[in-house]
């Protein structure tokens, strides 16, 4: 679920991720169970409009292929399909922004037919399937047979999505220059900052 809304009143310490589990009993891998939400306009201002926020909603790689394999995009089951299968997505921004659906101005649902077509995934894919099972499918570091070449990406450890990629990033610097190092050139930063 991708979105633009007014931004109008909402707080200006509105969170840029937030997760929503509905039922810790399934697990994170049932469908449509977890949901990942991301706010960059929190943090980027420059990412939407003034006064707009861009949000990112998406179940973590958990949407069955098999209901909507066969689907042509134009016909009425799949538009109703989408809508049905969305509406997990919209009821987790509303509990980060309950007056979501009267905001939001730009509106566009994606599924995993979406993702094949646009992103050229397999089956529609969002990250490497197996990243949270047993699958062999995923990179679990960023590094390659390729010297000085690094893979980051929703394929990799950790996984899809924002907050994921990001750390795999991190992971990959880590893998290039020590913690302590990093740490080191922060603090000088800082202090030039400050000065």
């Amino acid at each position: 679920l991708h979105l633009g809304i007014d931004a109008t009143g909402l707080p200006d310490d509105l969170e840029i991720h937030h997760i929503v589990v509905n039922d810790w009993e399934l697990g994170v891998e049932a469908p449509q169970n977890v949901v990942l939400v991301s706010i960059p306009s929190v943090l980027d201002p420059s990412l939407a409009p003034p006064g707009k926020h861009v949000i990112h909603a998406y179940t973590p790689g958990s949407e069955p292929f098999h209901l909507y394999e066969g689907l042509d995009r134009a016909s009425p089951e799949y538009k109703a399909l989408k809508e049905e299968r969305s509406q997990v997505l919209w009821r987790a921004v509303e509990k980060a922004i309950p007056d979501v659906r009267k905001r939001a101005e730009v509106t566009m649902v994606g599924t995993p037919l979406t993702q094949g077509r646009f992103l050229r995934r397999d089956r529609g894919t969002y990250g490497g399937f197996g990243w949270i099972g047993e699958g062999k499918d995923v990179v679990p570091s960023p590094t390659t047979p390729l010297e000085g070449l690094l893979l980051v990406g929703d394929s990799n450890f950790p996984g899809p999505g924002v907050p994921a990629v990001a750390a795999g990033g991190t992971i990959a610097a880590h893998s290039l220059v020590p913690f302590w190092k990093h740490l080191g050139m922060l603090n000088e930063i800082n202090a030039k900052k400050n000065k």
